[in-house]
This record gives structure tokens, sequence and C-alpha cells, in this order.
């Protein structure tokens, strides 16, 4: 199973970004967190602006990870003209940065996404780091399947598919369904997001629902429908969740 480890990945945020969210004080660091998860990949985004460029010492201990995706639109839409280009920067100093992500991209306040399909498809011409190409990823909700995205998501080449809210979950499948329908339109790679504490409901995650993910998660790598799983996320992993914990074992034994 060493090749479907290799495809398992951790959201990471600056430590105790979460802190105001979930009952505890966690101090887990990005990299710490992949290491305690046991995953050799991390997409790391930056959350109420933190951390704060310059990345290039705060970017070291990522080395010792296998593939590092870095937002350039981190959560509520944040984003600066200037952040592409120090992350392109970042990545011509450290060779695993292989793509840059948008973080709550769609739906936001007035606007109907971070940038427009124009800008998308610059950002996206733009992404030739000395003689490579990173890879654009984008977050989509279940909830939002039916917005006609199609313009946008035409301009990405992976995706993430997330269900925002635990009791949702029943409908994984069928909303998994929809998801790949529109992948195959768009022509873009699709990853499972999943989620280790219901931030949608503000509650705990079932242990059930978990294994629901995880289970299906795995199937779906197993038949080449998924590039991926992501766990979300660093900042709760020192909290004692019985969720984390669970997952932790299953990757584990793998």
């Amino acid at each position: 199973m060493t090749e479907v480890k290799d495809k398992l990945w951790i959201w990471g945020h600056e430590a105790g970004s979460h802190n105001n969210n979930i009952k505890g004080l966690s101090r887990m660091t990005p990299v710490e967190g992949a290491f305690y998860l046991g995953v050799p990949n991390i997409i790391m985004v930056r959350y109420s602006n933190k951390p704060a460029p310059p990345f290039d010492q705060y970017a070291i201990p990522f080395r010792s990870l296998k593939r590092v995706v870095w937002s350039i639109v981190g959560d509520a839409s944040s984003s600066s003209e200037s952040e592409l280009l120090v992350i392109k920067d970042l990545a011509l100093k450290f060779p695993n940065i292989c793509g840059v992500i948008m973080d709550d991209f769609f739906n936001r306040g007035d606007k109907e996404a971070a940038l427009t399909p124009q800008e998308l498809a610059e950002t996206r011409e733009s992404l030739t780091v000395g003689n490579r190409k990173l890879d654009l990823w984008v977050v989509l909700y279940d909830h939002q399947l039916r917005l006609p995205l199609d313009a946008y998501l035409k301009e990405c080449d992976i995706i993430t598919f997330w269900t925002w809210k635990a009791s949702n979950l029943k409908n994984l499948e069928q909303n998994f369904t929809e998801a790949e329908k529109i992948a195959q339109r768009c022509n873009w790679r699709l990853v499972l997001g999943c989620y280790m504490y219901n931030y949608g409901e503000g509650t705990e995650m079932p242990v059930s629902l978990m294994e629901k993910q995880c289970q299906l998660g795995l199937k779906w790598l197993k038949e080449g429908r998924i590039e991926g799983m992501i766990f979300l996320a660093s900042c709760i992993c020192d909290l004692g969740l019985e969720t984390v914990e669970w997952t932790r074992n299953w990757i584990k034994n793998l």
C-alpha cells in the first residue's frame, strides 16, 4: 500500500489556527502534523494571514516532506497581488513545492469567485518555475456543485472536493458522482477532502463518518477515480480528538 500512502496529504495551518473554533489549545505545527498522522505530503494554507511572508525560513522543515502545495488564496478568499510571485520564488528554492491552491475560492461575499476566469487562465499560464510546471489546485464544496462554475474550473488542474457539514456525508457517494461528472467535463483531476472535525456544524466528527470517508476514499483511489486524499487539519492533531487518532491508526495500517 506504499503507493496509496504516497497519495495522502494533510491540510496544514499555522499552529493554533483553530484554537478559537475547537476546545483545547493546539501547538502542533504543519510539518509535525504530517509526521504525526503519517502522511508524506502537505497542503499549506495561510489562515488569518498567518504565516506572513517571507516564507523562506518558515519553509525549511517542509523539505522533509515529499510534496508541498502552498496557498495563493487563503481562508475566506484572502490573497494579495504579490502572493503568487512570493510562492513562485519559494518554489525555485524548494523543488518539492509542486503546486499552489486557492482556498474558499467560490461564493465569497459579493463576488462569485476570488478571480475571474481570465485571471485564472493568466495565473495558470504563469505557473512555470524553472523547467517545471506547478499545478493549480482549488477547493470545491458539496453545496457548490450546482453553481455555474465550469468557466472557472476549466482553468484549474486539480479540484479538492469537500463535504462541509458532516450530516451531508450521507450523500457523499451521490455528490462525489456529480463532482466526477464536472471533472470529466472540465478535464481536471479530483482529490477527496476529509474533515477530521465537523466544522460546518461545530461538533466533533463521528468516527463512523470518518471511517466512511476513508473507506470510500481508499476505494476510489484504487479505482483511479481520485488522485489523493487530504485530511484536515494539522492544527487539531494534538487535541485528543477520537477521529484524529482513528485516522492515524487507519493510515498506519494501510
